[in-house]
């Protein structure tokens, strides 16, 4: 294997981190405003942190550049200061999601402006890679067919007959530890995994691409024209716009699976895609009984089950081969063999409205975090924390009026043209319609506690007049505070 502090010195060879998505099997941890590879699943790192520094071994940090949303870009940035402030300069923001296919493009832009001969590598945020030795092996492979005009796959031997995957069919080698890609099979049922499974010549798809980017943008522009006018426009048109008029649709069914020059490299390490509570129960460390604990868990007389509980006690007695995921608003009961059902609860939540689908009660923004302390018909109550420095937006709602009390630290609170500092046990009221701003000029956290009144309070009755983080404003500027 090729020591990491030559490969990070390679020229032409850029790593895109996909962090845009949901991971909504992981509920209730995981939710729309707080996904799973912005989760810490209790190893001490993040998702996208892991994958960030596995990167480090084979991409300068300068060259890695991650794709997320504009609602998590704020996040994701803070998360990749802590690993190397290069790769957080480097987070790039869709208006609105569009897919695998779009977000590579996207991310392919300051790329291509830099190296239209690029080798790329593109790597979800959500993966789990243990051996970073091995991997580093196949990426040292990978590039090499990719240099030679290949699109190279990651093919990761199977198991079990997982139906929760894609497969790839081996062909015949190609030297440099690869093989031609004979086809692709999407999720089967179970007695098609089994009959993959039982051939030996099947592979789960492991989601990973390496391709150069001029080989890459041929197969757009000969399979997926609208993407390639978009590209080809990208310079002169506004970005929400543009991204607004591309289809939903994956880089796999659009151009992976079109393709005929394709590769495979077998993954020589472990991996998964922490798509299901099984899979961390799988991958956990389990105590005498075969249960993995984490949190403030008590489980007396139970096997065989996975036990988490974030921000408050869980007990449990008697329980076998079960699931059970507290946290502090949502709790999730099945057994481990129903544990991709977890997709059809919060299917049957959204088509409800429920809002835990959304977020926590505890929501981080830009500026710091709120947490929703108690709510009911026409009033809301928060604990609003800002750090020193922090910054709310000056902002408005249309149907609310609030009231402030400082806990702890000295804000600066605007209200119109007027401003003034308020410190422990000071109040203000906010009224409806009026442009406010909460501050920290201090070196200490504020902490306040906002009771909103008013006949609507979601977080959509916000219209922002200016923002320090760059957000939207003015009509455009709806959203969370």
């Amino acid at each position: 294997m090729t020591a990491a502090s030559d490969r990070t010195g390679r020229d032409g060879q850029y790593a895109l981190i996909l962090a845009g998505g949901s991971g909504t099997r992981l509920w209730p941890l995981s939710r729309t405003l707080s996904p799973k590879q912005l989760l810490d699943l209790g190893e001490g790192e993040t998702l996208l942190q892991a994958t960030a520094l596995r990167l480090s071994e084979a991409f300068a940090p300068e060259r890695v550049y991650v794709v997320t949303n504009e609602e998590h870009a704020f996040e994701v940035r803070a998360q990749l200061k802590e690993i190397d402030a290069a790769t957080a300069a480097n987070v790039l923001a869709e208006p609105m999601g569009r897919n695998t296919l779009a977000a590579i493009l996207l991310g392919l832009e300051p790329i291509v402006a830099a190296d239209p001969q690029a080798v790329v590598g593109v790597f979800p945020a959500d993966h789990r890679i243990d051996d970073r030795a091995a991997w580093g092996e196949a990426m040292d492979r990978a590039v090499a067919l990719a240099r030679e005009g290949w699109f190279v796959t990651f093919g990761i031997v199977p198991h079990a007959p997982e139906t929760g995957y894609g497969y790839i069919h081996r062909g015949e080698p190609l030297g440099e530890g690869g093989f031609a890609v004979a086809g692709f099979t999407e999720k089967p049922d179970l007695a098609t995994a089994e009959k993959l499974l039982a051939g030996g010549e099947h592979y789960w798809n492991s989601g990973m691409f390496v391709f150069r980017a001029d080989v890459f943008l041929a197969a757009v522009a000969a399979f997926a024209p609208v993407f390639a006018a978009w590209w080809e426009s990208r310079a002169t048109r506004p970005l929400v716009e543009g991204y607004a008029a591309l289809p939903d649709v994956s880089v796999d069914y659009a151009v992976v699976e079109k393709l005929t020059r394709i590769a495979m490299v077998e993954a020589p390490f472990d991996w998964d895609d922490l798509g299901s509570w099984e899979a961390l129960y799988r991958l956990g460390r389990k105590d005498e009984a075969g249960c993995v604990l984490q949190g403030d868990v008590l489980a007396l007389g139970c096997a065989n089950s996975l036990f988490f509980s974030q921000g408050s006690a869980l007990a449990v007695a008697g329980v076998k081969d079960m699931i059970v995921i507290q946290t502090r608003d949502a709790t999730l009961v099945c057994p481990v063999a129903e544990a991709q059902r977890v997709k059809d609860v919060v299917g049957a939540l959204k088509s409800q409205g429920s809002k835990l689908i959304e977020a926590h009660v505890t929501v981080r923004r830009p500026w710091g975090s709120y947490t929703v302390l108690e709510g009911g018909p026409g009033y809301k109550i928060k604990r609003i924390e800002v750090p020193p420095a922090g910054r709310l937006s000056l902002q408005m709602h249309h149907h609310r009026s609030e009231h402030w009390v400082v806990v702890s630290g000295t804000a600066l609170v605007q209200i119109g043209d007027e401003e003034r500092l308020l410190t422990e046990n000071q109040s203000v009221d906010i009224p409806k319609g009026a442009m406010h701003r909460l501050s920290n000029p201090g070196k200490l956290p504020v902490e306040i506690i906002e009771i909103q009144s008013g006949p609507y309070l979601e977080e959509d009755d916000i219209v922002r007049f200016d923002d320090v983080y760059g957000r939207k404003v003015g009509d455009g500027g709806k959203g969370r505070s």
